[in-house]
């Protein structure tokens, strides 16, 4: 008999608001305002997220608490986490126009003692982070590891 993995839904609504602009809502959350980014239409509110705000977002998130979600478990004390993400849009192999690569900077700090299980950490992360996994395109990820100075 054939194990069924296990499915996991995330439903959103994104309903048209006023001009280029649309409001995500998830149940039980905040909603969200996005709309045209001014990179393609000028008079774009630059206050507002972008769905491309939203896509480089997601893969940071993502990364950020998977990062977050390891340590935990395997009980790595961070001090600071940061990370950085930019989705470079552009001419696609297949001649489309769309994103070509995401570019991810990590930041952490930790203690002396945890320095060397920094680095396989985000590592790992980066392996299970479900969004960056589910993207057709290049993820590029740069780590800095930097040992927490005592407080």
């Amino acid at each position: 008999m054939a194990v069924k993995s296990k499915e996991f839904r995330f439903p959103v609504a994104v309903e048209w608001s006023h001009d280029r602009t649309v409001v995500a809502r998830v149940s039980g959350k905040p909603d969200l305002e996005i709309a045209t980014p001014p990179e393609f239409w000028p008079d774009a509110d630059p206050a507002v997220w972008s769905p491309e705000d939203a896509f480089a977002s997601a893969a940071a998130s993502c990364l950020a608490v998977t990062i977050l979600g390891i340590a935990a478990r395997e009980q790595l004390q961070l001090q600071s986490l940061r990370v950085d993400a930019e989705g470079v849009a552009g001419r696609r192999a297949d001649g489309r126009f769309g994103f070509v690569r995401l570019e991810q900077r990590v930041e952490i700090a930790v203690d002396a003692a945890d320095e060397q299980r920094a680095l396989p950490l985000v590592e790992r992360a980066e392996a299970g982070c479900l969004v960056a996994v589910s993207l057709d395109v290049e993820v590029e990820t740069t780590v800095d590891v930097r040992v927490a100075t005592p407080r």
